[in-house]
Parts: structure tokens; C-alpha cells; sequence
């Protein structure tokens, strides 16, 4: 059995070096590799090109590598709660690419999945198609879309053992399981590392071929993006 587990977020995050380009898991703020995005802000690399579904909040998340501006280019889907990301992109601080959600994940899951491109009818006739390859299938349009390339991908599970193998919980699932195996190099950060064989097998969201780091959290906030009380 290959021992996966690296001792704290520091080793984990060894090999990270300015202008990579890095996938992050979660949506809002839920299911978001905190620790991993925390020490990645205090540390002297900048230059980063990120791959998320959304950008964080002022002050979490992603928001806090958008104010320290390290992430010179944004790939992501939904990113309508983050003033400074708004400010530098209206400012063009920072280079931004809106990508459909769907074809955030199929290119996520492409990456993964050895498949160089695909085609998708997201996108056709409007700005999303510019420079694309445009084929039709069964009398409809179609762009072709290529899987991304990235250096690291930068996840969040709930449960893992030392072999990598993990466990996903509710909703945080979201983007982190398409996007685990789809870098060269794949860290997770989890709440609970255990034993090998202390996972039930049929509980098992990803197996642990596709990890090659893993660690144990030292905190999780879970902060919520919007609460929203009902009066009685």
C-alpha cells in the first residue's frame, strides 16, 4: 500500500511555483479547500491562473488570493459575490474567463478522464464560441472544447485514509470529485485521515489512484455566503 499522507498543508503544497495553474474545488463557499487556500495566501507566489466554478467572497475562499491579487487570470462560472474580483475585472486587473458551468465540469472531468476534447452545444452563437471549432451533428451546432491543463488540483473531502481514498459529504461533493485526478498533481485536504481499511468500501466516492497528496485539516470555519431567515 502507497502511504499518500504528507504531514501538515505546507509538504502538501510543495512543488507550487508562480504562474501555475491551479483547480480548486467547492461551490460558494461550501466544499472549498480552506486550509490549502490559506496558507497558498500567505505565501510569495503570485501569477496564478485558477479554475473554479466561482471566486469566493471578499473575505474567503478565493476572495482572499483576489485581494492579495495572486491570481492574474480567473476561469470560473458564477462569480456574483465578490466586490474586489468585480473591481479588478471592470479595472482589468485581472484576466477573467466565463465559462457555462456545464462545460466547466466536462472540461474538468475531460482532464481527468485522458479525453483531449469534446464537443458541446453551450455557447454556440455567442461569445463563448469566438476562435472555437464549430461542427453539426443531427442538424445542430456544436463548439469543440478542450479539457484544461492544470499543474494542481486543489480539493476538499470530508473523510480519507492514507491510501487517498475518499468520502465526500452532502453537497460538498460538487466540483471536487470531477476535478480530483484532472491535474498533474492532486492534494487533498480532508477533516478526518484514518487508517487503511477503516473506510467502508461501499461508501467510497473516489478511490485513491486519483490522489497523490493528503492531509488532515487543522480547522474549518464553513462559513455561509447568504443566510436567509424566514420570519415565523
Amino acid at each position: 500500500m502507497i502511504n499518500k499522507s504528507v504531514e501538515n498543508v505546507k509538504t502538501a503544497l510543495e512543488g507550487i511555483q508562480n504562474g501555475m495553474t491551479l483547480m480548486l474545488g467547492g461551490f460558494g463557499l461550501c466544499g472549498i479547500p480552506e486550509n490549502l487556500i490559506k496558507e497558498i495566501s500567505k505565501s510569495n507566489f503570485y501569477d496564478f491562473k485558477c479554475i473554479s466554478a466561482n471566486v469566493g467572497t471578499d473575505d474567503y475562499g478565493l476572495g482572499l488570493l483576489i485581494r492579495k491579487k495572486k491570481i492574474k487570470t480567473m476561469i470560473g462560472s458564477y462569480v456574483g459575490e465578490n466586490e474586489e474580483f468585480e473591481r479588478q475585472m471592470l479595472n482589468k486587473e485581472i484576466d477573467v474567463i466565463l465559462t457555462p458551468m456545464g462545460t466547466l465540469a466536462e472540461k474538468c472531468r475531460a482532464a481527468k478522464m485522458g479525453i483531449p476534447a469534446f464537443y458541446t452545444p453551450a455557447g454556440y452563437g455567442t461569445e463563448v464560441a469566438i476562435g472555437k471549432e464549430v461542427r453539426s451533428f443531427h442538424s445542430k451546432k456544436y463548439i469543440l472544447e478542450e479539457a484544461y491543463q492544470a499543474d494542481f488540483a486543489l480539493i476538499k473531502a470530508w473523510k480519507g485514509d492514507q491510501a487517498g481514498n475518499l468520502i465526500f459529504r452532502g453537497t460538498a461533493k460538487n466540483f471536487n470529485a470531477i476535478m480530483c485526478g484532472a491535474a498533474s498533481t492532486t492534494v487533498v485536504e480532508v477533516e478526518e485521515l484514518v487508517q487503511v481499511g477503516e473506510l467502508d468500501p461501499n461508501q467510497i466516492h473516489t478511490p485513491g489512484i486519483f490522489v497523490d497528496r493528503i492531509f488532515q485539516g487543522d480547522s474549518y470555519e464553513r462559513k455561509i455566503e447568504k443566510l436567509t431567515l424566514s420570519k415565523p
